[in-house]
């Protein structure tokens, strides 16, 4: 191994966190993970047993078939927030309104546990965004005397390049263009 090869010195668990970062960066991680988690007790509560001593306690209800419905659409909807960001909005208000629906219907929301984690996760996900692209600064190439192609000097403005707004329009080319 010589110093200049790094790539083949990074242990794999190194380059798997790093991946993983940049994965999670990318699209709504924790607001999927809060709806999945939220999703897991609303759907499991109605088919559970409690046993104390020889006496078996079971929680389901009449409406288990309703609150195994909602934590799976739950389930799905925590996934779809990781692997289709695209609908996030969409993702996020279904996931507050199931989770709202949970709590008459799915025994006080998976004993508001489910409720909670599944609203906090649909309003992260209503509220994500993603990060703006960083734009590429492309330098102008210079001539073989130091200037600009086309003879022009390269001047300095004191005005910062402008964004189109609500009521500006932007030129196609970028204000590029010549007259005729």
């Amino acid at each position: 191994m010589s110093p200049e090869s790094t790539g083949q010195n990074e242990h794999y668990l190194t380059v798997w966190r790093r991946g993983f970062r940049t994965w999670r960066g990318n699209r709504p991680f924790w607001a999927g993970l809060f709806t999945i988690l939220g999703g897991v007790p609303i759907a499991y509560f109605p088919y559970a047993n409690m046993h104390l001593g020889n006496m078996t306690i079971a929680m389901s209800t009449t409406a288990g078939a309703g609150s195994l419905i909602i934590g799976v659409l739950l389930i799905t909807l925590g996934l779809t927030m990781w692997f289709h960001h695209i609908v996030r909005v969409f993702a996020g208000v279904a996931a507050i309104l199931l989770a709202l629906i949970s709590i008459p219907v799915a025994n006080i929301g998976g004993f508001i546990v489910g409720f909670l984690f599944a609203l906090l996760g649909g309003a992260l996900s209503v509220s994500w965004a993603p990060a703006e692209a960083k734009a590429a600064e492309t330098p102008q190439a210079a001539t073989a005397d130091g200037g600009t192609p086309g003879g022009q000097e390269p001047h300095e403005t004191s005005e910062a390049p402008r964004k189109p707004g609500f009521f500006q329009v932007a030129d196609a080319d970028g204000g590029r263009h010549r007259a005729g």
